[in-house]
């Protein structure tokens, strides 16, 4: 019914748009009625029942939870920055896919059933039931509580950002309004559906979610697919295309044109080079200059378009040394990448011997990283425990793996797709006869570009390295750039909202119950009545979704560097717990309390040492490992410690390893 209703919907705009209606107003539409609906799910859904509330009952059929759990996993990262990475990177971005994907697998095999058999309401009280220790539960399980709670509360606060700004980054694009307001809008819709209904509700709206995801997805891709290659199944038909854009890459590599730009941008590079070299003299020089130009426009007369122009560029002069060292350093790396020759997107790990072991070796720590991140999610893991059954939870896996598979075998098809329009289309097209999309886009963040094409040398046409394209703003773009309608544009950013909102209501909930549950229940006040231990959950639900929403509207990094690190993090410190819990009788109270913190603060020493944004630099790099795979040295120093000093200390009591035999007894049908 919800699905008929939707395509009644779109089929409407459509008839509205092809009838004069305004594009603003049908942006508006699509964002207004889509969290109406939200809303209204979540109206429907309130609960003040505990077990509704933190699990929807134990009773959300197998398919139905899949879908769920697809819509949670298929965050604003997958959604939309996934195709734009690939578009950039080539074959590399394809680690992306393979570990997200691999991630479920170890979730079903290694995690989900045992969890679900365990019938509890977090993972914190997995982990602290099954570290209880022996005579002395209470504190055993007690730290290892508080441990899993931090680590749930970082990693799924680290991710909610990367959703809340990408809920500002569509809101702001579609409906004119400030990024901030953006996020406060999405916020809104956010809350209602978690803090009504809680798990209950949030399943169901993450049903609906995961249609609109599938439909926005699936139509621009048939359109692109049908368009090239008369082919509507774009998973297919892509291989087709992949020899063409190879062929086409090569023509423009060897385009004297091309290297004319190339070296344009080398020369800059150069520029900025010789400058940082003669600081602080060159910021002295530089700064004089541009009063100099100011004041000369202002004694000619001239037009007040110069004027302004010389003002402008005044006011954006470096303040001081420090900071053009900062500006210019950012601007010789970036005239230095965009100088780099054509990146051949089908060759695995190009470029000499030396630079395609470095590639290879990060491709397979992202995927490996990525695959252990995804089995010790909190907010992925928590859904295994709202099925009725065992059974249902690997069915229920199983069905999610399906329905991530319909994003995830298209967006690579996308990507090479789009690139295939672009290289054709737009390049070698006169700077007079440019698509309108191109202006729009340009003109969206005029700060700071997702978007920009420059005649650099000045001969009219459109050379591949005078356009930039922000990883973010692809798919976005995708629906003009193949020139459908506008209503398919609202559509994308209409899923890319449902996308991020999806994952954002699960990360919230999985925060909010964790201090809830986890710490007011079990650690403060046991005898705290059902009915507060919800109204408490949904008052931390309003404080911490504040002030993740305060920390996204800062616009820290890009999406997928954000949620990259979530995922080294949640591998270090939880997956080893977790998986050895499970498995080895013999892990203690004492190894999941050391693995834990080791496994953590490995991480993010890691992280904090070689993450330029952080303050560190790639010098700090252990094996030219990037600091988002910081989990490839997280996770085995984590097994190491719960191992080493599990076997150093007493082993646990009878009382654990009766729960690990009961979560591994096959269910009594």
């Amino acid at each position: 019914m919800f699905t008929a209703g939707f395509g009644g919907f779109l089929i409407a705009l459509a008839a509205l748009e092809q009838e004069g209606m305004p594009r603003v107003w049908i942006g508006y539409m699509f964002m207004f009625a889509t969290i109406v609906l939200y809303a209204l799910i979540g109206v429907i859904s309130r609960t003040s029942n505990v077990l509704e509330y933190y699990v929807a009952g134990r009773r959300v059929p197998a398919m139905f939870n899949g879908m769920a759990t697809a819509a949670d996993w298929i965050s604003a990262a997958s959604f939309i920055s996934l195709a734009g990475g690939l578009y950039l990177h080539g074959f590399d971005g394809l680690a992306y896919i393979m570990g997200w994907t691999g991630g479920y697998c170890l979730v079903a095999l290694l995690i989900a059933p045992y969890l679900r058999k365990f019938a509890q309401y977090t993972i914190p009280d997995f982990l602290a039931e099954r570290y209880g220790g022996a005579d002395d539960a209470e504190r055993g399980g007690r730290a290892v509580r508080i441990l899993a709670v931090i680590a749930t509360i970082i990693v799924s606060f680290t991710y909610v950002v990367a959703q809340i700004y990408a809920v500002g980054l569509i809101a702001s694009r579609f409906t004119g309004v400030d990024f901030s307001v953006g996020i406060f809008l999405g916020l809104a819709s956010i809350l209602v559906c978690s803090f009504l209904g809680g798990m209950r509700a949030i399943t169901w709206t993450q049903v609906a979610q995961y249609i609109i995801i599938l439909v926005a997805f699936l139509i621009p891709a048939i359109w692109l697919s049908a368009k090239h290659t008369d082919n509507p199944i774009p998973q297919v038909a892509y291989g087709k295309l992949l020899p063409k854009l190879s062929a086409r890459e090569h023509v423009l590599q060897e385009d004297p044109k091309e290297a004319e730009v190339r070296t344009i941008f080398r020369q800059r590079a150069a520029d900025y080079e010789q400058r940082l070299k003669t600081l602080p003299s060159s910021w002295e020089i530089g700064r004089a200059e541009a009063q100099r130009k100011l004041d000369h426009v202002k004694t000619r007369n001239a037009s007040l378009l110069e004027i302004r122009s010389a003002e402008r560029e005044l006011v954006a002069y470096p303040k001081n040394a420090d900071e053009a060292e900062r500006v210019w350093g950012e601007a010789r790396e970036q005239n230095l990448q965009r100088a780099e020759p054509i990146t051949p997107h089908a060759t695995p790990y190009p470029g000499d011997p030396a630079t395609s072991d470095i590639k290879r070796n990060n491709f397979l720590a992202l995927v490996f990283c990525l695959m252990l991140g995804t089995a010790a999610l909190p907010h992925i893991l928590m859904r295994s425990y709202t099925t009725p059954s065992v059974h249902d939870t690997r069915v229920s896996v199983l069905w999610t793996l399906f329905f991530i598979l319909l994003i995830y075998l298209t967006i690579p098809a996308l990507a090479v797709l789009v690139k295939y329009d672009i290289y054709n289309s737009l390049v070698g097209t006169n700077y007079d006869h440019l698509p309108n999309w191109v202006s729009y886009w340009a003109n969206v963040d005029k700060l700071n570009p997702l978007f920009s094409i420059n005649d650099v040398n000045h001969d009219g046409v459109v050379q591949l390295a005078e356009i930039t394209i922000d990883a973010d703003v692809l798919v976005l773009a995708t629906p003009e750039i193949a020139g459908l309608p506008y209503v398919i544009s609202g559509l994308v950013a209409a899923g890319g909202l449902a996308a991020a909102l999806s994952t954002a209501d699960g990360l919230l909930l999985a925060i909010s119950n964790a201090l809830s549950h986890d710490v007011y229940y079990k650690l403060v006040d046991r005898s705290a009545s059902t009915q507060k231990r919800v109204t408490i959950s949904k008052l931390l639900l309003l404080a911490v979704a504040f002030i993740a929403a305060y920390a996204a509207s800062t616009k820290p990094g890009d999406i997928l560097s954000l949620v990259g690190a979530a995922f080294s993090l949640a591998g270090s410190t939880l997956f080893p717990a977790l998986v050895l819990g499970v498995f080895w009788k013999r892990a203690n109270h004492h190894g999941a309390v050391a693995g834990m913190t080791v496994g953590f603060l490995v991480c993010v020493y890691y992280m904090l040492h070689t993450n330029p944004i952080l303050g560190g630099g790639a010098a700090y790099q252990w094996f030219h490992i990037a600091p988002i795979s910081a989990g490839i040295f997280g996770v085995p120093a984590g097994l190491l410690t719960v191992i080493v000093i599990s076997l150093l200390t007493p082993a646990p009591g009878p009382r654990a390893a009766a729960l690990v035999d009961y979560i591994r007894a096959p269910e009594q049908h």
